[in-house]
C-alpha cells in the first residue's frame, strides 16, 4: 500500500501505476479509487501513467472526521500531485470528484494541469435555491443524510439501482457491480460520508468553471438520475471558456462502469487531441 500523510495528519491511500503521460482520476461519493478500475487498466494498456487516490475518509484512507469539503478535497489532491511531482496532468473526476477537479484546477494546480474532464459531475451547484431555482430540493439531500446515518448498509445497496440505471425497464442488472459499489461505500467512514453530502450538494462551483481556461471535457448521461443533466453539464458548458460537451442518450450516472467502452474511447480521443 502507498500512503501520503497530509499536512493535517490525514493519511491518503493512492495508487501510482504505469509510465507515460499522467492521468489522475478523482472518484465520486461515497466510493474509492477502485471505482476507476475499468479506466485504469484501459489507460495503462495505452501507455499512460495512472494515479488514483481514496479521498479522505473514504476507502483505505484514514477515517478522518474533519474537513469534508470540496475545498479540502482539492487541497488534498494538490498535496498528492506535488508529492509525486506530477506535471502536465489530465485530471478526470466523476460526480463529486468532478467538483474536486474543477476547484483543484482553478485554485491549486499551479500550472501542473493540462486538461480536465468532468463526468456525471456535480458542478455548477446541485441544491435548489433562489439562485438555482431548478436545482434538486434540499429534502432530497436531507433524505440521503437520514438514510446514511440510520440505514447505511441497506441504503448503499438500494442506491445502486438508480445509480446504474438498473431500475429502468430492460436494464442488464449485474449484482456484482452493485456489490462492488456497496463494498466500496462501506469501506469509508460514516462521518465523512454524512458530511460529504453537504459538500457535493451545496458547494457552488460557478466561479471555478468561469475561471478555468485549460480544455475541459464535460461528459454526462441524459438519463442520469443522481445528478440531473439539466442542472449540471448543460449549465457547466455555458460557463467554461474552453469546454466541450458530450451527452449520452440513456446513459446512467455510473456510466464509467456500465458504459466504459464508450466512455474510455471518448476520453482517449480528448486526451490525445
Amino acid at each position: 500500500m502507498s500512503t501520503l500523510t497530509l499536512k493535517d495528519g490525514t493519511e491518503i491511500f493512492y495508487k501510482d501505476q504505469g509510465e507515460g503521460p499522467v492521468l489522475m482520476f478523482h472518484h465520486g461519493w461515497p466510493l474509492s479509487s477502485d471505482d476507476w478500475d475499468a479506466q485504469v487498466i484501459f489507460f495503462l494498456q495505452k501507455g499512460y501513467r495512472v494515479v488514483t487516490h481514496d479521498r479522505r475518509g473514504h476507502g483505505r484512507s484514514s477515517q478522518n472526521i474533519y474537513n469534508h469539503t470540496i475545498e479540502q478535497y482539492a487541497s488534498d489532491a494538490a498535496e498528492l500531485v506535488e508529492f509525486l511531482d506530477l506535471k502536465d496532468v489530465v485530471h478526470i473526476g466523476h460526480s463529486t470528484g468532478g467538483g474536486e477537479v474543477i476547484r483543484y484546477v482553478n485554485k491549486y494546480s499551479n500550472g501542473r494541469a493540462k486538461k480536465a474532464v468532468l463526468i456525471s459531475a456535480i458542478p455548477p451547484v446541485m441544491v435548489k435555491s433562489e439562485n438555482n431555482p431548478d436545482g434538486v430540493p434540499m429534502e432530497v439531500f436531507d433524505n440521503i443524510r437520514e438514510q446514511t446515518m440510520n440505514n447505511r448498509n441497506q441504503f448503499y445497496y438500494d442506491l445502486t439501482f438508480p445509480f446504474y440505471g438498473y431500475n429502468r425497464e430492460g436494464a442488464d442488472v449485474k449484482d456484482g457491480v452493485q456489490r462492488n459499489w456497496w463494498r466500496q461505500g462501506l469501506m469509508g467512514g460514516i462521518v465523512a460520508h454524512y458530511d460529504g453530502i453537504k459538500a457535493f450538494s451545496e458547494t457552488d462551483l460557478t466561479e471555478d468553471l468561469k475561471a478555468v481556461d485549460i480544455p475541459v471535457l464535460v461528459m454526462h448521461g441524459e438519463d442520469d438520475q443522481i445528478v440531473p443533466i439539466a442542472n449540471a453539464a448543460l449549465k457547466s458548458i455555458k460557463l467554461l471558456k474552453n469546454g466541450k460537451l458530450i451527452t449520452y442518450p440513456g446513459f446512467p450516472h455510473g456510466m464509467p462502469t456500465t458504459e466504459h467502452e464508450t466512455i474510455n474511447k471518448d476520453l482517449l480521443e480528448f486526451i490525445r487531441s
